[in-house]
């Protein structure tokens, strides 16, 4: 049977790497480091009580941070089977709702948890770990899922994106074609949950590299623990979200990281003047912004940041940049006719990375894709919901989310003009705005500002001189610091429920 590009691209190379870097520190976990047997020692077991259920694809991972779950991926993945991750700190009625939706049965957990008795639970850290090296011996298709991942919904219900083998094998062949070179002497920071999209990137890589990987426990608070991970194991590789830095941007005159190699910015769009300052304390640093939904596989277009030449950007943001090796992207009309450079639209792409389609969702499905031809080439497309325009030079210029524009007044108005015209006078402060009814049933902007000393009045006849009348919010919120969801990202969530209880 030919080999499958899963295989050939992380499973081969993982079980290389376990028997050429056997005693070295494959992970560092809440102040302990375990190697490459110890990670093998797990995959075995765990693969081993998996066997005991071959009917079953979907297996429930709780997303714990410790080196039983990172095992549970890899020997979920070298018996075929699928992966979901469950957070433990979620409400346990939206993982039932999860479990219940892909028809879960077996779930893997290193720790003891009664909230899922009525699935079959098998604790991965109570297994007899034997000292047996991990093998490959049966071939899978790549059209097999190798995890979900439930994202919000609009109608409140969590979606299923459904990601192939083939999808996590293009997105590998992608990224390491950016031109990131990754040994086993790079120590590699991985702050997102195992719940989030770009968590994969942040353990696969640096394992299939012979790297170590350094996670951060959920019962701290993230930015100070990675502030010194940074600093104590002088870290050469991470990825985080541009929210987190923020709350570093007070510390910044006295961070100094010399030994980073590679910083990826992620999960939300960048700022160039907090990018800017940052790269200060990472002065010997190659600084990328990557974007990507979901849908996409993690990543699907990037740009480096360059230190001495202008970057581009559009009201204050970085660009989203170029698409990745196995990516096309164009920007379409609302009648799916590709627009030309310069011409404002939605951003769709297409490729081995975009995924077959939400779970159980045919009609969500209809509305996700579309077919086009491009070159010669019929592809199927996937609406990022990203408005966007391609510049002269083939780098996307990123306006913001489609559903983020709003009517005010009769007139269409872009949600991240009025951030950006804050973020000045605020001199980088972050600005979020919201778009909320009124006791009218029309359309308010409302403003949340990530500073508690702000005089309103001259940020409202600055916004003035910048702005048309009907582009002024209506009202001002003013927060000491904005909440962070599990992924590091603004939780707007929580500042629209704030918004809510009050009526402009």
């Amino acid at each position: 049977m030919k080999e499958s590009s899963f295989s050939e691209k992380i499973l081969n190379p993982l079980l290389s790497n376990i028997k050429r870097f056997t005693n070295q520190n494959a992970f560092h976990i809440n102040g302990t480091f375990y190697t490459y047997n110890q990670l093998s020692d797990h995959i075995s077991q765990i693969r081993k009580a998996l066997k005991e259920y071959p009917q079953k694809s979907y297996i429930g991972l709780i997303a714990n941070d410790d080196i039983e779950t990172y095992a549970s991926v890899f020997a979920v993945w070298l018996e075929g089977k699928c992966y979901v991750p469950l957070h433990p700190h979620q409400p346990l009625d939206r993982l039932n709702e999860i479990i219940s939706e892909i028809n879960i049965e077996v779930i893997l957990n290193s720790m003891p948890d009664p909230k899922f008795e009525s699935k079959k639970t098998i604790n991965t850290r109570s297994l007899n770990y034997e000292n047996e090296i991990a093998e490959y011996d049966t071939e899978f298709d790549d059209e097999n899922l190798a995890y979900v991942l439930f994202t919000s919904g609009s109608t409140g219900k969590p979606k299923g994106v459904t990601i192939t083998r083939k999808n996590v094998a293009s997105f590998l062949d992608s990224f390491l074609n950016c031109g990131f070179q990754i040994t086993e002497e790079d120590r590699c920071l991985q702050c997102f949950d195992l719940t989030f999209d770009v968590s994969v990137q942040n353990f696969l890589v640096p394992l299939l590299k012979g790297a170590c990987i350094y996670t951060v426990p959920h019962d701290q608070i993230k930015y100070i623990y990675v502030s010194n991970l940074w600093e104590e194991h002088q870290l050469t590789f991470g990825a985080v979200a541009p929210s987190m830095l923020r709350y570093l941007r007070p510390y910044f005159q006295e961070i100094d990281l010399p030994w980073m190699r590679y910083c990826i910015l992620t999960a939300e769009g960048s700022p160039l003047d907090l990018i800017k300052e940052w790269s200060n304390c990472i002065p010997n640093a190659q600084i990328f912004n990557f974007y990507g939904p979901t849908e996409a596989t993690i990543y699907c277009t990037y740009c480096e940041i360059k230190r001495d030449k202008p970057n581009k950007s559009l009201n204050g943001m970085l660009s989203i940049g170029v698409p990745m090796k196995n990516v096309n992207a164009v920007i379409v009309d609302e009648n799916n006719h590709i627009l030309n450079e310069g011409e404002k639209g939605e951003l769709c792409v297409s490729g081995d990375q975009i995924f077959p389609g939400y779970l159980n969702s045919p009609e969500k499905n209809r509305n996700a894709f579309f077919e086009n031809e491009v070159n010669g080439i019929r592809s199927r497309y996937y609406r990022t919901g990203d408005l966007c325009y391609f510049d002269t030079d083939g780098f996307i210029m990123l306006y913001g989310r489609l559903d983020s524009q709003a009517k005010i007044q009769g007139y269409r108005v872009e949600l991240g003009e009025i951030e950006f015209h804050t973020r000045e006078f605020l001199n980088g402060k972050n600005a979020v705005v919201l778009v909320s009814l009124n006791k009218n049933g029309n359309n308010e902007l409302v403003l949340f500002v990530e500073n508690e000393d702000v005089d309103k009045s001259a940020l409202v006849s600055y916004l003035n001189s910048k702005l048309p009348a009907y582009m002024i919010p209506s009202k001002i919120f003013l927060e000491k610091e904005f909440p962070l969801n599990a992924n590091s990202k603004v939780d707007k969530v929580r500042l629209k429920q704030k918004m809510d209880l009050f009526v402009i």
